[in-house]
């Protein structure tokens, strides 16, 4: 079969098990929040007037989606109805904030033994990439660039796009010429 982790687990587990709870919490609110967006880009697309309220009441009367925090995405909508975002609502921002060491404890646990936790691990990477002003995308670039020599711009010259001779040979930045 593939290797992988041989290590196991060694902490403490009453202690680890409330971590995993905090890091549901955290994710299933980043779920949450996943779907009001995509409700609210699917109501400019398609000219829908909806009631997000509303909507998280009906699901707490008699969906399969029953929550606690449903009331209170109804009353962050009540709030603010132009809400883009639940994390943006004091109350879901303080939710993740306070579930945050436990959540990143959690999947850095999980990465280390080697035990997939593709919901923890994507709700946290959400997050992540939500909260951040800058993304590391200069990576991706920089291998378009490599590449392709597709160029790049640098944030130090917005509308200014260089390509580096990243080998110190080959052409210039038609990809059609250059050698990488």
């Amino acid at each position: 079969g593939v290797g992988g982790s041989r290590q196991h687990f060694t902490g403490d587990k009453k202690q680890f098990l409330e971590d995993i709870k905090q890091a549901l919490y955290a994710s299933k609110i980043i779920s949450y929040a996943q779907g009001f967006m995509l409700m609210r880009e699917a109501a400019k697309l398609y000219n829908w007037k909806l009631n997000y309220g509303g909507i998280a009441l009906m699901w707490r009367g008699g969906c399969i989606i029953r929550s606690v925090f449903l009331g209170n995405i109804k009353t962050a909508f009540d709030k603010n109805p132009k809400l883009t975002n639940l994390l943006l609502d004091p109350f879901f921002r303080d939710a993740v904030g306070h579930s945050q060491a436990s959540w990143r404890k959690v999947v850095a646990t999980a990465a280390t033994l080697g035990v997939p936790t593709p919901a923890f691990s994507t709700a946290l990477a959400f997050y992540d990439g939500y909260r951040s002003k800058q993304l590391p995308a200069n990576l991706l670039q920089a291998q378009r660039d490599y590449f392709g020599a597709h160029t790049y711009e640098l944030l130090s010259s917005p509308g200014m796009f260089i390509h580096t001779n990243w080998t110190g040979h080959g052409g210039n930045v038609s990809a059609s010429t250059y050698q990488a």
